[in-house]
């Protein structure tokens, strides 16, 4: 048996009795042993793979930028990144814009605004849109990274990531959303068009938000591991998909309000 068709064998088998993933496991822990972390391949794993819990971190740090490729300097690295968190908390405690008692999601909020020079003059000022899209990100970002540091600079990355790289992307995604729901179910779209529900639905929620505050943390870890790794399109499958599984659900509403509220409010158990 030559190794490729015993890896494949391997793969089926572990897969039956319940082990699935285990040599993906293998391939990615070959590929975080090079000296230099091959971004491209980490990419394509986080793409065709989900994350293993215990390495997600990680990788997600170096494909955000907030870890070079280098294994040798990730810990001074990492040393910098907490003194400037340090820094910046301090810096805001100290003209008493954030207490112990603040929200840690808005201390994030807080500090990616006080180094992006954008910090409003009192926290009682009203939020802005993308203080409401950061904080959404943040909150789901708190319940999947345990360390208060990484899950600072993994949101603020993100975060920045959707606002560059995925600027003059996120605005087409609703169009994209509209013609794969007409490939998968046209009837469905027809009725959402009928409603005029198409120009109302979610869009903010699932697409800027990246479906923070909609879905558990269990499957938006696989999601935005593909989201991390180059591709937002993952955001309009899982829009469509969502529509397909309450199909009959929509289907019944007759009035675009009913439909996004619904939309808006789905049972995150059905998604677990």
């Amino acid at each position: 048996m030559t190794e490729d068709s015993q890896r494949n064998f391997r793969s089926v088998y572990y897969e039956k009795v319940g082990f699935r993933g285990v040599e993906e496991k293998k391939s990615l822990e070959i590929l975080l042993k090079d000296d230099r972390l091959d971004i491209e391949k980490l990419c394509t794993f986080s793409q065709r793979f989900p994350l293993p819990s215990m390495y997600r971190a990680l990788v997600w740090k170096v494909l955000l930028g907030i870890l070079p490729p280098h294994h040798e300097s990730h810990v001074q690295v990492m040393t910098y990144r907490k003194e400037q968190y340090s820094d910046v908390l301090h810096a805001l405690k100290v003209i008493r814009f954030v207490s112990d008692a603040t929200p840690q999601s808005e201390v994030y909020l807080y500090m990616h605004r006080l180094e992006s020079g954008k910090l409003p003059r009192s926290p009682s000022f009203p939020l802005e849109p993308e203080d409401e899209v950061f904080l959404a990100i943040a909150k789901a970002m708190e319940e999947m990274v345990e360390d208060s540091v990484d899950c600072y600079w993994i949101t603020r990355c993100f975060v920045n990531q959707l606002n560059s790289k995925y600027r003059d992307t996120l605005p087409q995604l609703p169009k994209a959303f509209e013609q794969y729901l007409n490939l998968e179910d046209s009837r469905l779209l027809s009725h959402l068009k009928a409603c005029c529900a198409v120009s109302t639905l979610p869009y903010e929620l699932w697409f800027k938000k990246c479906f923070a505050g909609c879905l558990p943390e269990s499957s938006l870890q696989r999601i935005w591991d593909k989201v991390v790794s180059g591709s937002c399109k993952i955001l309009v499958f899982v829009a469509v998909e969502i529509l397909l599984t309450f199909k009959i659900k929509v289907m019944a509403l007759n009035s675009a309000e009913k439909i996004t509220k619904f939309l808006e409010n789905v049972s995150v158990l059905c998604f677990t």
